[in-house]
């Protein structure tokens, strides 16, 4: 394997370890609060209870978030120092801007939300999550907004002297119409993925504790338990209607932007209008060719409304790879500098399968909230083992819904580390190839790559075995901790860890 083959197995796996951390804490954060301000406003106990509960399970998420997302920026100044250089003077600016701004008020908040239990007062301590819980949110959106920019280049212009590209307006970088779109789909994603965290573990304590039978426990189930199943089947509910609407409008944007990568989402090889949508393609799995691929099962006219908004006609039109392949190769060359061909179009089978994984798998959350929603209708309890059965089969689906769409993302762009803007910024584009270290040997990535995978499947384990441990020991007895409830004896003792 080439050094550019290992540098980017070793991005693409540490970037997937990472990004399943990710969406949990930006959805679960807010939801935690929630949780805390009905406490707050309600002064009931089971919402105490709750937020003490999911906010161990956030804690432990965010932990290991922060450990696997450390090495990410390390890589742009190592194996892809080229890239770096070249893009460093707008890359920096958003990422400097999640580091300084978001990330410090996340882990301050977060550390005062944490101690600060039985030493802050109510509104106060309130004010702390909520404020590390939007800190979260937008922590999402510079780290976006600097994903958006390789997507799609604004508010720069190439320096030939340099051979940079260089910014000329943070704003225009910040209201690029690719983040805006991007944000919203990441955002209402990230609820999908909690929601289910909170309904599918719910779920399968309510129907625990009614099968026992015992009056206690199926009244904690009532009182506790089911509030929670309820919360998080409504937040999937609607947070699926926003992830289908955001990604309505990003993938039409993702037609005007990238053509190569959405036709290859739908495996259409020829311009075509009216394309029809793919429900089944079959071919070789890895990267197979347009000759190789037989469409079994399609909706008519569905790519093109979903591209485009019309169903037939001209305004219908859907480029396909070979033709996207032969106006890139005319625009940008069809060799490299070494003289090896390039070739414009994604990974078919990569870009199709992993496009409809992503949708296909977030059916199960649909699935568990419909069904859940039904269960628990005007106050009653479920003592379904199906019902819990699917809680635990939809746990694990909207994080790896989200993962695909990640892939699907960052493949769908290549042969670009840096996509051209098809309406000008001209000189601002980079090909993955031209973008890896040329100082750092593939023994060391290698070696690198192996040590990181191993180290993040150690923590993977930790990450689970702790989240289950703590999810199935349950809601914890709890006491109102504030100021006004500790004794003057407690005055002087030291900060302590709530959790």
């Amino acid at each position: 394997m080439d050094v550019l083959a290992l540098a980017r197995w070793q991005f693409a796996i540490t970037t997937v370890y990472h990004f399943i951390l990710v969406p949990l804490t930006i959805g679960l954060a807010p939801l935690v609060a929630g949780m805390q301000t009905a406490w707050v406003v309600t002064k009931n106990e089971k919402w105490l209870r709750l937020t003490k509960f999911f906010g161990k399970l956030l804690l432990i998420n965010f932990a290991l978030g922060v450990a696997t997302g450390i090495v990410q920026e390390f890589q742009f100044g190592m194996t892809w120092s080229e890239y770096s250089r070249f893009v460093g003077d707008v890359f920096g600016a958003p990422l400097a801007m999640e580091a300084l701004a978001a990330f410090f008020i996340e882990s301050t908040f977060l550390g005062l939300w944490i101690f600060g239990w039985d030493r802050l007062s109510k509104k106060v301590h309130l004010a702390c999550v909520w404020l590390f819980a939007l800190a979260t949110n937008l922590s999402a959106f510079f780290i976006l907004s600097a994903n958006s920019w390789m997507q799609h280049p604004v508010g720069t212009t190439f320096n030939p002297e340099t051979g940079r590209a260089e910014m000329e307006s943070i704003w225009a970088v910040l209201g690029n119409n690719t983040l805006w779109a991007a944000f919203p789909h990441t955002i209402t994603a990230s609820f999908l993925v909690s929601g289910t965290f909170i309904c599918g573990i719910a779920t399968w304590w309510m129907v625990r504790l009614v099968r026992s039978k015992k009056p206690e426990l199926v009244e904690l189930a009532r009182s506790t338990y089911r509030p929670a199943v309820v919360l998080g089947a409504v937040v999937m509910l609607l947070s699926g209607v926003g992830v289908a609407l955001s990604g309505d409008v990003q993938g039409k944007i993702m037609y005007e932007q990238q053509p190569g990568k959405m036709s290859a989402a739908e495996a259409l090889c020829e311009s075509t209008e009216g394309a029809a949508f793919s429900i089944l393609t079959v071919g070789p799995l890895l990267n197979p060719t347009c000759d190789q691929l037989t469409h079994l099962i399609e909706i008519p006219g569905l790519a093109s409304f979903l591209g485009t908004g019309h169903f037939s006609g001209p305004d219908s039109l859907l480029p396909g790879v070979d033709d996207v392949q032969q106006q890139m190769s005319d625009k940008f060359g069809a060799t490299d500098e070494a003289g090896n061909p390039i070739t414009y179009t994604p990974p078919l089978g990569v870009s199709y399968w992993s496009f409809r994984l992503m949708i296909g798998l977030a059916a199960f959350s649909a699935a568990l909230a419909l069904w859940a929603l039904w269960a628990t209708r005007r106050g009653r309890l479920s003592d379904s083992r199906w019902l819990s059965r699917l809680a635990v089969i939809a746990l694990p689906m909207p994080f790896l819904a989200c993962s695909f769409g990640w892939i699907f993302t960052e493949v769908g762009r290549q042969p670009w580390v840096v996509a051209p803007n098809p309406t000008g910024v001209d000189g601002v584009w980079l090909l993955t190839s031209a973008g890896v270290s040329t100082a750092v040997p593939g023994g060391v990535i290698l070696t690198s790559m192996i040590v990181f995978t191993v180290l993040y499947a150690g923590l993977g384990v930790i990450w689970y075995r702790l989240l289950h441990r703590y999810a199935i020991e349950g809601v914890p007895q709890v006491h109102d901790e504030s100021p006004e409830a500790r004794s003057d004896d407690d005055a002087d003792r030291p900060l302590s860890f709530a959790y």
